[in-house]
């Protein structure tokens, strides 16, 4: 299992409701959803991924399920994993994507890469 397909279409589902475009993205072993060029969550095996703002990073960090996000043993500030349990209920889930929309129009976006 790449990642958790129910995860994903879950997350589908509240961009949908709250009408918000994004563009899919098969990136780091997972999905991840673009918003206006930027990568705002994803789905990385059993986990969701948010990008937060790091203002609130440390708060995040205390919220059930949430941890940091650490690929290359450095933890990325404003990156945080959710855990299943952090987003079991659809309340919860709600939370996640709103912290990562709410924070989408001050994230930096990643440089293109020319072709």
């Amino acid at each position: 299992m790449a990642y958790d397909e129910l995860l994903a279409d879950r997350i589908r589902e509240v961009l949908k409701a709250k009408k918000i475009g994004t563009e899919e993205k098969k990136m780091m072993g997972g999905l991840c959803f673009m918003v206006n060029d930027k990568m705002c969550m994803g789905v990385i095996k059993g986990n969701m991924m948010a990008r937060i703002d790091p203002d609130i990073y440390e708060d995040a960090l205390n919220k059930t399920g949430c941890l940091k996000m650490d690929f290359t043993g450095r933890p990325m500030k404003g990156f945080v994993f959710i855990e299943p349990e952090g987003v079991d209920l659809e309340s919860d889930l709600e939370y996640w994507i709103d912290l990562c929309l709410e924070y989408n129009p001050k994230a930096k976006s990643s440089k293109k890469r020319k072709k």
